[in-house]
């Protein structure tokens, strides 16, 4: 039997000010390993930094949603990132 996982793993990441993820963390799991990977993605990743008011580049907390669809060895993922 093959594995059939679907749903969404929520981080909350604090981008710094040089776009970088600096901290994560899961605010919503899902099975199979998938949150890990989820973190694993975004710590890869290049963020745009915030502007601050001075119009410096800043940190900001985001959240990140990963929904991940698996059906049969194939897996779907889709992204959705907003700003808190």
């Amino acid at each position: 039997m093959k594995a059939k996982v679907q749903g969404t793993v929520v981080l909350k990441v604090v981008i710094g000010a040089d776009g970088r993820a600096q901290k994560i963390s899961v605010q919503q799991a899902l099975p199979c390993g998938l949150d890990q990977q989820s973190i694993h993605a975004v710590k890869d990743w290049k963020f745009r930094p915030a502007a601050g008011p001075d119009g410096n580049p800043a940190a900001v907390v985001q959240t990140v949603e990963t929904t991940f669809h698996l059906y049969e060895g194939v897996l779907s993922v889709f992204l959705q990132i907003s700003e808190d």
